[in-house]
């Protein structure tokens, strides 16, 4: 491995480690996200789409910003998730693996969540985190086209 992609490879550990760190943050601290540990009864949400729809008909009470914390928040929040594991790992460079593990991850985080009263497991959130992994996986593709093109066809 050639000292370039040896620096490559560290930046992008290092930037993982971070994203890793600034997720776990949103997940399970920010007041700002209504993380707080409080003797609170357990919330869940069990229904595909109820929050969600909850979310875009209330727009107008919650305000736009809470609207786009909850759903683009979530989608958003998985896509470094579903751009990173394919880079570090041949075996996640398909498509559902890195769909189904950053459903796994998701999963995790929303248990944690219950268990701990943090936040609350909610099923929607399931469905965007894998959204966002999805998406963060066809910046993959493009990131990894783009690195093709320039480098006259040779996968870095």
């Amino acid at each position: 491995m050639d000292v370039s992609k040896k620096k490559r490879h560290l930046v992008t550990r290092i930037l993982f480690v971070l994203y890793f760190i600034v997720l776990f943050y949103f997940l399970f601290f920010s007041e700002r996200m209504g993380r707080a540990f409080s003797t609170r009864m357990y919330h869940y949400n069990l229904v595909p789409f109820r929050e969600i729809r909850r979310f875009l008909r209330y727009r107008d009470a919650l305000g736009m910003e809470a609207v786009l914390l909850n759903i683009a928040g979530n989608v958003l929040a998985f896509m470094p998730f579903g751009t990173f594991l394919p880079i570090f790992s041949a075996r996640c460079r398909r498509l559902w693996r890195t769909v189904f593990y950053s459903f796994e991850l998701s999963l995790l985080a929303e248990l944690l969540q219950l268990v701990t009263r943090v936040g609350s497991f909610d099923v929607d959130d399931l469905l965007l985190n894998a959204i966002g992994g999805f998406l963060g996986f066809l910046v993959f593709l493009g990131l990894a086209h783009a690195f093709r093109g320039r480098n006259g066809g040779k996968t870095t």
